[in-house]
């Protein structure tokens, strides 16, 4: 069976190679990959299809640093909800436990983990990127990876977040300097593995400008979107409501986009399953507002914009219709039941 990838993964590709004199359209095709398929958050590829445009690339464009500068021109969106979870997790720690459990929504034939330093230095650990390309030929695939996960220590750090070394296994494809000036660090080539060497202390250090309830949010998006595998149209809906909450505005035209569907199509689906996206959506922001009541500090103005109500009074309203009490009652009912655990 094929190893699958969120297509997002490329994103940029097009304009690289067009920047370096290529047809990225026709490269894309030649390798069975759609390029419109680039700017959905959930279309999926096979791995040995974005192994062979990124490597066939950075050979006839005569690129050979091409996935460093395809990594250096993206943004986190093409992680989707996990780069949302990973940045707004309270530390680094966190966020490796995140990328650890959810990292396969991404690319199911990639894991990160953390093993003792190869170098055994005390107060040096070894952050593991572990990728099937590394027993393919696939090395821009590697470095596309590896320099994401720099960018994203740096970004939650800082830029001088005290990478040690970075190991990569296969040869320099691009002169030993450009890694180096990539990676701010020494870059050792034909390695056993994919790793990135820091200190022990990183893993407690706080993520820069993390938001916890935005945590909370994705945390929550991810292990109900990947613990049920067959679900109802009514249950795909909900899903992506949930993120476009987090992510967009949550009305029927961009939760059917999202979905691949027609507003239309998507309405009688739902109504086969005995329902409407009007019920579905109010459910979705009943739940979402429980949740910033109970469990945030955030003022009701901020908690209506994150619900997608426009105005503090329907906030009011609609809480009023589903729990029969006001916002700042339910809050209160929350904190009195959280300080009742903490003494119990």
């Amino acid at each position: 069976m094929a190893v699958m990838g969120h297509a997002a993964m490329l994103r940029g590709y097009r304009e690289l190679v067009e920047e370096l004199g290529g047809d990225g359209v026709a490269l894309l095709r030649r390798f069975g990959i759609a390029p419109e398929a680039l700017d959905s958050d959930d279309a999926v590829v096979t791995a040995e299809s974005v192994g062979w445009a990124l490597e066939v690339a950075a050979i006839e464009l005569g690129c050979p640093d091409l996935g460093l500068r395809l990594a250096e021109r993206q943004d986190f969106s093409i992680l989707g909800p996990l780069a949302v979870a990973m940045l707004n997790a309270p530390t680094v720690g966190e966020a490796l436990v995140c990328a650890q459990r959810y990292l396969f929504t991404h690319h199911a034939g990639i894991s990160i983990e953390l093993c003792p330093d190869p170098e055994h230095q005390p107060g040096v650990i070894a952050m593991n990127y572990r990728d099937i390309a590394e027993v393919s030929t696939f090395s821009q695939c590697i470095d596309h990876a590896a320099g994401i996960l720099h960018r994203l220590l740096r970004h939650g750090l800082g830029d001088a977040y005290g990478l040690r070394t970075v190991y990569l296994p296969h040869p320099p494809r691009a002169p030993a300097s450009r890694y180096a000036e990539f990676f701010g660090a020494e870059v050792r080539f034909d390695m056993t593995t994919t790793l990135l060497r820091l200190p022990s202390e990183v893993l407690a250090r706080p993520i820069l400008g993390s938001d916890p309830m935005l945590h909370r949010l994705a945390m929550d998006y991810l292990a109900r979107n990947y613990s049920d595998l067959d679900r109802t149209m009514t249950a795909r809906v909900r899903l992506a409501i949930d993120r476009a909450l987090l992510e967009s505005t949550a009305d029927i035209a961009t939760v059917a986009q999202m979905l691949h569907t027609g507003p239309r199509t998507l309405q009688r689906a739902l109504a086969s399953e005995g329902t409407t996206f009007t019920a579905v959506l109010d459910t979705a922001r009943r739940d979402a507002t429980y949740r910033l009541l109970c469990e945030t500090d955030l003022p009701m103005g901020r908690v209506t914009a994150l619900v997608g109500l426009r105005e503090q009074s329907a906030l009011t309203r609609v809480v009023r219709r589903w729990y029969g009490r006001t916002p700042q009652e339910i809050r209160a009912e929350g904190r009195a039941r959280q300080s009742h655990h903490q003494q119990s």
